[in-house]
């Protein structure tokens, strides 16, 4: 029976660290990441380079001595996004990657895109210049089924998008469906999709059967457990186009229980002792590399960390907190479910 494992150290390739208090209390639980794709949905957004910079230099500075992470950042696309400054920024090695946000999509989305046509001209030069457009892929019309918002998105927004932008590198970001699952593994090397670490966990009953339980609802929302079978069938497969995102997105109590609460879950502090625990309850741990290490770098065509981590299998379960102090609130840490015998280790 295996009982430790040595990986090149993981990467982040979508990861919300907030800012403010909220991000000094939990960037250090993504130190031990190599790179993270950091998410530019604040209030105010990030849509300069300027702005990107500056809040890159905050992370930096909210990280202890010593961290591993590096911050890659991103963009905010917005109606009036200049696509002389996303490629500025992008040359510039500000920036890794641009974010689509529909709007009123997910938290802090308001400022997303409303008219594709008007964000065609960005796009076109993010083809040109090689820059990564990451994707939320969900449909904001009322009338589709929150169930179904990812599936007609790829149908009747991404497959044309891609169509129109030959050349565009996409990050489908955070697949919750099979279709998902299917549209990554049909739509070629200029295509990649991040699964996050819940979602390989829970389906919509952890949500919604035997009572509501907020610190499981995220966007997109979890779905029916076949959804949650093919995902861990993709992120386990070692196939290149699968790749770690976790979707880290904190909210304190205070925002999640309430009648109208925040979605999102954060699982930074515990992510890589539950994926060591996916993949060895599916039999592939010698593919946990692929999938945390290997594949989003060689997407982003940047080369794997040099650097390892091990993962040692103990009979005593990982103590990981069950909350995080914010200031005078708290966070909640993701809850698996189940006990975590993999404990990450320096090498």
């Amino acid at each position: 029976m295996t009982d430790s494992i040595t990986l090149r150290r993981p990467d982040d390739w979508h990861l919300h660290l907030r800012d403010g208090v909220m991000l000094q209390a939990v960037a250090p639980h993504s130190k031990d990441f190599g790179r993270a794709i950091i998410m530019p949905n604040l209030v105010p957004p990030v849509v300069t380079g300027a702005q990107a910079a500056a809040y890159r230099d905050r992370i930096v500075a909210a990280l202890p001595q010593g961290a591993a992470l590096q911050p890659q950042m991103t963009l905010y696309l917005t109606d009036a996004t200049e696509p002389a400054d996303v490629v500025a920024a992008f040359r510039a090695g500000i920036i890794r990657a641009v974010k689509l946000y529909p709007a009123g999509a997910t938290t802090n989305s308001a400022s997303g895109v409303t008219d594709f046509a008007r964000v065609q001209p960005v796009l076109e030069a993010m083809a040109e210049a090689g820059v990564t457009l990451c994707v939320h892929g969900e449909v904001t019309d009322p009338a589709i089924d929150i169930f179904d918002r990812e599936a007609v998105f790829i149908d009747t927004v991404l497959d044309p998008l891609r169509r129109r932008t030959p050349g565009l590198r996409v990050v489908m970001e955070h697949i919750t469906t099979a279709e998902g699952v299917a549209y990554g593994r049909a739509g070629g090397e200029d295509l990649g999709a991040t699964i996050t670490t819940h979602h390989l966990v829970i389906n919509r009953n952890a949500i919604l059967a035997g009572g509501i339980r907020p610190h499981y609802y995220c966007l997109p929302v979890a779905k029916r457990e076949s959804h949650r079978l093919a995902l861990r069938e993709a992120a386990t497969s070692g196939e290149g186009r699968f790749f770690l995102g976790t979707d880290s997105a904190p909210h304190t109590d205070a925002a999640k229980l309430q009648p109208c609460g925040c979605a999102g879950c954060f699982t930074a502090p515990n992510t890589m002792s539950i994926l060591a625990q996916v993949f060895e309850d599916d039999g592939a741990l010698d593919r946990l590399e692929a999938f945390t290490s290997l594949n989003g770098a060689t997407f982003y065509r940047m080369a794997p960390n040099e650097d390892r981590i091990r993962l040692t299998k103990r009979a005593t379960p990982a103590a990981y907190p069950a909350q995080i102090e914010v200031g005078a609130e708290v966070v909640t840490v993701f809850d698996p479910g189940f006990p975590l015998h993999w404990h990450l280790e320096t090498v």
